[in-house]
């Protein structure tokens, strides 16, 4: 069992698989685990890096910082990209997926949920996985939610408090509960000026 086969488990409409299943339980309790170790004791910034990065299965770019405690009951299905930052009391579920693109700086108290519960009584509340997918150069606040199968563009803002349902066009800010536009952002055109000399 892989942890590939683990994570295309997650994926909507795949077969049950005992063996799958109890390789995920190994993975959640090693999430714990290596949980606990980051949000313990003070680490270095190199230290949280390594850490992270057995958390995540990846490796971290040395451009990396983050200032825990972070959570997350997973961890192996996390990609993070370069220049990233993290604030503390974040919350990443991220069994269907998550994806932060290069530059991204997610405020306190974030949590990016990709799993859902079915709503009819028959089902038994079976999960259901969506991923997340955060663009670069995004800016999220603090105390805002990201839930399931949301897409976030390049250099989007979402506002402190927010809950965002549905994607996120680049260069757009958005607010609010449920999360709607705010503005949209445009590119300043740097003017050129010729110099006599």
């Amino acid at each position: 069992m892989t942890v590939k086969e683990v994570i295309d488990g997650f994926r909507e409409g795949a077969q049950e698989n005992a063996g799958r299943d109890a390789y995920a339980n190994e993975l959640f309790q090693e999430a714990v685990r290596i949980g606990m170790e980051l949000n313990m004791k003070y680490h270095t910034p190199e230290e949280l890096r390594e850490i992270m990065g057995r958390l995540i299965g990846k490796r971290i770019d040395s451009s990396f910082r983050m200032f825990p405690p972070f959570y997350t009951d997973f961890g192996k299905n996390i990609t993070i990209g370069k220049d990233v930052f993290i604030n503390s009391g974040c919350h990443f579920q991220d069994q269907g997926g998550i994806e932060i693109g290069d530059g991204t700086l997610i405020g306190h108290n974030v949590v990016l949920a990709t799993i859902n519960h079915d709503l009819n009584p028959k089902e038994n509340r079976k999960n259901h996985y969506a991923p997340i997918k955060i663009g670069a150069h995004v800016w999220i606040g603090s105390n805002a939610t990201v839930l399931p199968g949301v897409t976030i563009g390049d250099y989007a803002v979402v506002a402190a408090g927010a809950v965002v349902t549905r994607d996120v066009a680049a260069m757009t800010v958005v607010g609010g509960v449920p999360a709607r536009v705010l503005k949209v952002v445009r590119e300043e055109k740097e003017e050129c000026h010729e110099t006599a000399v």
